[in-house]
């Protein structure tokens, strides 16, 4: 319990950071606006500007350096950036990508099919993910057309190429310029005067190709803890801030001075659980599950910014969140069955349950990065520890996640994904739960396997018809479901901030679009 009351006050410490800053007196709308200076307060979670190295290019695409040939509009479809159109053969493999004419990169270079090739080529050759994204056997360029053949149909290839992995940028620049300390050469609005982890110093892109950029600099301070952002965000030391903590919210949504812009996110709070040791035993899986509340973690620890947790994809898309069955809703008495079902028993007293002389431990791995994952763990780590569980909660580096997560260095991992930053949800259902036999599907690192399910999967990566694929997405994560594959924790809303001194400030699904050439000063 004191676990829990600790989570609940640090839940609570938004407030006190809120009450603290709204009596502080300072104006919204930094004078640097006007002086062509724009600062923006994010977390930040790069250590260098490589596009391709870990999840980096979420970074350069989220300060205005980067662009894709697609991006997502607010509904997350697939529209133009860098590509004007394409077209597919009938035999689904040939993809046919017209590249924008009078495109410069920011250092004045032309953007050319061949170019865009290169920067592909580069991606393939750096970064083993691209290949989860889709293999191909010919990347050509005719002209300013891009011609991609790849090794099956990919439905959802347009979306892919929305990732911020595969960011375009001017490969022969790389020969007299380190991208990962300098930035990379891309083709957004801004480029990199300078960079270290704890600050960004953008300046405008004098070869934009979309027209004139707002913002001669632009300063993006790293400041991780959200309530310092918003403490931040109202003295006027930033003029924008990306996802402030639940219970500061309420600070900006009250004052006119700033605007706040909030979505249900494309984001899913899970636990990912490793299979290969205690949580081998679907029972054990299930008592987990049904042993956490999450409903009120998400009502009274989360002050009802999040939605409680039960499926892969989050209500906010649409596939199928009202009709999918969880056979994991909170239920302790069921979870305490559960594992007396299995043997787990406590034999000794001591509050742990054991089975053939092991305790029934388990590590929770986390990242406090985002304030409402040890939250979350501590809530689950109260709740079962009322069941007998002995939980740890271990606490490391954000950038050692997704390597954790592959080799499965863990019982249980949280995680805030998005969950179709493709525009749909394949690749990442595909990545968590499809099988890992020979290395195809490294991401799955926790040793869940179902035949079952990885025919659906294999059904769904080349189905073209929206309605067939949408059924074998809501059949998918049934399964999951059923198989207590993952603990499903909530679903975020997603914020930003801004004083009214900008205009132009929006919040997107897709977490890939913070700093762009559409925030402006206001009235101009």
């Amino acid at each position: 319990m004191k676990k829990l009351w600790r989570a609940v006050s640090v839940g609570l410490c938004g407030i006190a950071a809120a009450a603290l800053i709204a009596g502080c007196g300072s104006t919204a709308g930094n004078e640097s606006v006007q002086k062509g200076i724009l600062k923006v307060g994010v977390t930040n979670f790069a250590d260098t500007l490589e596009p391709t190295q870990n999840y980096f290019g979420w970074v350069v695409m989220r300060y205005g350096l980067g662009e894709c040939l697609t991006k997502f509009d607010e509904k997350m479809n697939v529209q133009p950036w860098l590509a004007e159109n394409w077209s597919i053969s009938d035999d689904h493999l040939t993809w046919t990508i017209k590249i924008r004419d009078g495109v410069k990169f920011s250092n004045g270079d032309e953007l050319t099919a061949e170019a865009v090739k290169a920067s592909l080529e580069r991606v393939f050759a750096k970064n083993n993910r691209a290949e989860t994204f889709f293999k191909y056997k010919e990347i050509r360029a005719e002209g300013q057309n891009l011609i991609i053949t790849t090794e099956k149909p990919m439905p959802n290839l347009m979306g892919f190429l929305a990732d911020p992995l595969f960011i375009v940028v001017d490969t022969k620049a790389e020969a007299s310029r380190d991208f990962a300390k300098e930035g990379p050469i891309c083709t957004g609005p801004y480029m990199v005067e300078s960079f270290v982890k704890e600050k960004a110093v953008m300046k405008k892109n004098p070869n934009y190709w979309a027209g004139e950029v707002p913002f001669e600099t632009v300063e993006i301070p790293s400041i991780d803890d959200p309530n310092t952002r918003a403490m931040a965000l109202q003295s006027g030391d930033v003029d924008m801030a990306v996802n402030i903590a639940a219970g500061d919210i309420d600070t900006f949504r009250n004052n006119s001075q700033y605007v706040v812009d909030e979505i249900s996110s494309l984001r899913t709070v899970l636990a990912r659980l490793n299979q290969k040791g205690i949580l081998k035993d679907p029972k054990v899986r299930a008592a987990l599950i049904c042993g956490c509340d999450r409903e009120t973690y998400n009502k009274v620890l989360l002050k009802g910014t999040f939605m409680a947790g039960k499926a892969p994809v989050p209500p906010s898309m649409d596939y199928g969140f009202d009709q999918l069955t969880d056979p994991n809703a909170y239920d302790p008495e069921r979870a305490a069955r559960l594992l007396d079902e299995a043997g787990w028993r406590d034999s000794d007293g001591d509050g742990i349950r054991e089975k053939d002389g092991q305790p029934l431990k388990l590590d929770f791995v986390i990242y406090n990065s985002r304030a409402e994952l040890p939250l979350y763990a501590e809530a689950v780590q109260a709740d079962l520890k009322k069941l007998g569980f002995d939980i740890q909660i271990k606490n490391v580096d954000y950038n050692l996640v997704d390597q954790m997560g592959i080799k499965g260095e863990y019982d249980l991992l949280i995680s805030n994904i998005t969950t179709a930053n493709t525009g749909d949800p394949e690749i990442y259902l595909s990545w968590y739960w499809k099988s890992n036999f020979h290395g195809e599907n490294p991401q799955n690192g926790s040793g869940y396997s179902n035949p079952a399910l990885d025919a659906k999967f294999n059904a769904l990566a080349v189905e073209f018809d929206k309605s067939k694929r949408r059924q074998l997405i809501i059949e998918i994560q049934q399964i999951i479901l059923n198989d207590s594959a993952a603990l499903f924790l909530g679903y975020p809303q997603t914020n930003i901030i801004s004083s009214t001194a900008l205009a132009g400030v929006k919040m997107y699904p897709s977490d890939y679009y913070w700093v762009t050439d559409l925030i402006k000063p206001a009235g101009k």
